[in-house]
């Protein structure tokens, strides 16, 4: 089965979204081993202190990877993708026989360039900003739904 990963920064504490969440990750094991992997996030860093932080938060997200596996990097910079993409994406990295695919939500800082330059993917969920708690609800749900198109379910409408 294949593992995918959603390595996030920073605790999930809002019970609507943490509901959400887990209501996902639990679907999500008819399909994969799926975890999520929360990284300690710097909420004090003051202007100063950013790039501090964020390389902190790279080395606990890189850190945080199994060997081999495929890094997706959620960030403003990066391809705007529907959920037939990212469906074609999990599918692809399955069927390439080194199926591990780990998809990353940076802190309200963003991500550092080493973790954007281990990155093989860039993704962007829109030009909108969106509370990272959200996010991470928003990307178990496509995962899911991703997951849903590749078993052809009706799910996906």
């Amino acid at each position: 089965m294949q593992n995918i990963d959603l390595i996030c920064v920073g605790k999930l504490n809002t019970p609507y979204f943490a509901a959400g969440v887990a209501e996902y990750q639990k679907r999500l094991g008819a399909f994969c081993n799926f975890r999520i992997i929360a990284a300690i996030a710097d909420k004090n860093a003051s202007d100063a202190k950013i790039s501090k932080a964020l390389d902190k938060e790279a080395t606990a997200i890189l850190s945080s990877l199994r060997k081999g596996e495929y890094l997706a990097a959620l960030c403003v910079e990066g391809k705007q993708f529907s959920s037939e993409e990212l469906a074609k994406l999990i599918a692809d990295r399955a069927n390439s026989g080194a199926g591990d695919i780990a998809f990353v939500i940076g802190s309200s800082h963003g991500l550092a360039d080493s973790v954007k330059k281990a990155a093989n993917a860039k993704l962007s969920m829109g030009r909108i900003t969106i509370p990272h708690q959200l996010a991470r609800l928003v990307l178990t749900e496509q995962i899911y739904r991703a997951c849903t198109i590749n078993a052809g379910m009706k799910y996906h409408k």
